[in-house]
């Protein structure tokens, strides 16, 4: 079972790019459960994936503690719904009730895809960790760094090109 949720039921056997094809189907997901369940939903569910997403990893690195299979992609549905949190507090926190507008979602899915292939800084540290730390830790840290970038790019737009 926690193979399977490493996996993400399989997911992580999409290639080439199991990372970006996780990333793409987060964002589906994410914006699914925006949209119909709210904000508090997808905070939720982003905690839970992470949580698993420790526990699958870690059980199923119990053979060899310093891998990271580039099929356990639960670490990138973690981190995408993380970096598209941001996006949904900000349009919840003003009463949004529709999909998150274009560009959100592009921008943390690319974001996030940038920060989590580059792995500046931090993210390379907590990459190098090894274990379920290092697997998982790097992708969520990614997800705050694309979260941010997003709010960042968001207000150039709106303060630089939309005066």
């Amino acid at each position: 079972m926690s193979r399977a949720i490493a996996t993400v039921f399989g997911l992580g056997y999409l290639g080439p790019a199991p990372g970006t094809w996780a990333s793409a189907v987060a964002i589906v997901l994410g914006l699914l459960i925006d949209r119909y369940l709210g904000f508090p939903a997808l905070a939720l569910a982003t905690l839970g994936a992470a949580a698993l997403g420790f526990w699958a990893v870690s059980r199923a690195l119990q053979g060899d503690p310093t891998a990271d299979p580039p099929e356990f992609v639960v670490d990138e549905v973690a981190g995408q719904w993380l970096a598209l949190l941001f996006s949904s507090a900000a349009f919840w926190a003003r009463g949004w009730e529709g999909f998150l507008p274009y560009p959100a979602p592009l921008a943390a899915f690319v974001f996030f895809r940038l920060f989590d292939v580059w792995k500046p800084w931090i993210i390379g540290r907590a990459d190098r960790m090894g274990g379920a730390k290092g697997v998982m830790l790097d992708d969520l840290i990614a997800g705050v760094f694309a979260g941010g970038a997003t709010m960042i790019a968001a207000a150039l737009y709106h303060i630089v090109l939309l005066p």
